[in-house]
């Protein structure tokens, strides 16, 4: 790939939004952050949406500062996003509402009365995907349930990256890394599971035909060029628009016995495989699988990340306890280790509120010493995500017939030091951090592939590899990570028994 070349990657996470902008150079690209923007989920009434409105004019205003900060126009532009949320279109390719959260409580009970009629080995088996209450076939049928106005009104389903691919563009697509977050693609034919919907009686026509990563889709519409300030047009391109694929696509030295560890907002952790793994093993052990950049697969684990200590920091902040991340960060590493453990996966931290209460109420009945300071709870939250690492390596090690011997971690998990070297004491396995923008960076190289300018995703990886500056974490005190890791197994045990037998009250 020749110098000079710009694109604009529009990576949208769960917590905020940014647009980077990616210039190659003879030893990859170098990235600038173009705009930042925040991504707040928005409640009305007893409902929670996205404000879609509000990050389009964010996507908007970064390319206003684009066209003033480099005087050129983009040689393409990208989005990635998160999986499973979508937006409905009119036959007059108008948005009906505001897209629900994957967090709103219109879903509770769905997966359940579901599993009536398509039980969840059975769609693992049609889908390769991990049920889940968020997941959009269960969004979808929370519809059906409610007779809904808007299902019925609308012609098309785009999910988050495609509906911003459409503002750009106005092409109706469904790129096939975030199509496999739905639990409605058959991974093996790259196409919607005609069973699937039809058991559930989900309409078809819906759904657009699935296109691959590094397809360009047409050119950015005239009325965003002039919104810009753009003279000349430029391509939109689906790239792997499942943010975790498009990561996974950026990380140098992912081999055959890599594991990997997209840590932001969710954690999401897995192996590339060449098709979908839907073994019973694979699903007792709670993995699903998901398009890859390249058309391959990931076996895959969704893990609650750094949303746990997002909500503390939001908490604290309303308190008015505005705590630098670094200070708290070093604070945390003087207090005592592995004192009070969490299990992360447990309903008490999924929903927005008063996260350190919820810590120190899960502690106390499972009698564990409470964790009073700031700093005590983010190294309970953190050595508490580590462990569930480890456990997820191990199960992904049970699962994948052949040897991993690296965590490759990459996203804002790889700017905290303290977590990146717990997560190699928890896995016992070396973890090699970076780069922190993999998604961005995933975004660009696909976009670089549509447009010619590299051969293939994977010469681009290996131009990273040389490029990157990673850091090794050697893993230290095994013995003392395996007793943490068998004392936490037990305190979820006695805590599922003990809620079980209340039930049964």
């Amino acid at each position: 790939m020749t110098a000079g070349h710009t694109f604009l990657a529009v990576d949208l996470g769960a917590s905020s939004g940014r647009v980077m902008a990616g210039r190659w150079t003879s030893a990859g690209f170098s990235l600038h952050e173009v705009h930042r923007f925040p991504n707040n989920a928005v409640r009305l009434g007893n409902s929670l949406h996205w404000d879609v409105l509000a990050i389009w004019s964010g996507i908007l205003d970064a390319l206003k500062k684009f066209r003033v900060q480099f005087a050129e126009t983009p040689a393409g532009i990208g989005v990635d996003a998160w999986g499973v949320d979508f937006g409905l279109l009119d036959r007059e390719g108008r948005l009906l509402g505001n897209p629900y959260h994957y967090r709103d409580v219109r879903t509770l009970g769905v997966m359940e009365r579901v599993a009536r009629q398509v039980d969840g080995y059975s769609f693992f088996l049609q889908t390769g995907v991990q049920p889940m209450p968020i997941n959009t076939v269960y969004q979808l049928v929370s519809m059906i349930e409610a007779d809904d106005s808007q299902l019925h009104a609308a012609s098309s389903l785009l999910t988050i990256p495609d509906l911003f691919q459409y503002f750009l563009c106005r092409q109706i697509h469904a790129e096939f890394t975030e199509a496999t977050t739905t639990q409605l693609c058959d991974p093996a034919s790259r196409s919607w599971s005609k069973h699937i919907l039809d058991a559930l009686q989900i309409r078809s026509d819906l759904f657009a035909p699935i296109r691959m990563p590094a397809t360009v889709l047409g050119p950015v519409q005239p009325s965003v060029l002039r919104e810009g300030g753009f003279d000349a047009s430029f391509p939109a391109i689906a790239v792997a628009s499942h943010d975790t694929s498009s990561a996974v696509a950026a990380i140098p030295g992912m081999d055959e016995q890599s594991a990997f560890l997209s840590c932001g907002t969710w954690s999401l952790m897995g192996a590339r495989v060449y098709s979908a793994l839907r073994s019973r093993a694979a699903y007792d052990l709670g993995f699903s699988n998901e398009g890859a950049a390249d058309g391959a697969m990931l076996c895959i684990r969704n893990l609650t990340g750094l949303w746990i200590l997002q909500e503390c920091m939001h908490h604290w902040e309303a308190q008015g306890k505005n705590h630098p991340w670094e200070q708290l960060l070093q604070a945390a590493e003087v207090v005592q280790p592995l004192r009070s453990l969490i299990d992360t996966e447990d309903a008490a931290f999924q929903a927005p509120g008063d996260m350190p209460s919820a810590i120190r109420a899960w502690c106390a009945q499972t009698d564990q010493p409470l964790p009073d300071s700031e700093a005590e709870i983010v190294r309970s939250v953190l050595e508490s995500l580590a462990l569930r690492y480890g456990a997820t390596f191990r199960a992904l090690q049970s699962a994948i017939p052949r040897s991993l011997n690296v965590v490759r971690l990459v996203g804002g998990g790889v700017r905290n030091r303290l977590l990146c070297q717990m997560t190699a004491d928890a896995c016992r396995r070396p973890v090699v951090a970076g780069p922190v923008e993999a998604a961005a960076l995933g975004n660009l190289l696909a976009q670089a592939a549509a447009t010619g300018h590299l051969s293939s995703l994977a010469q681009g990886a290996d131009a990273l590899s040389a490029a990157e500056n990673l850091l090794v974490y050697q893993p230290q005190c095994p013995d003392r990570w395996q007793q943490a890791a068998e004392h936490l197994a037990r305190i979820q045990s006695l805590r599922d028994t003990s809620l079980s037998d209340r039930e049964k009250i």
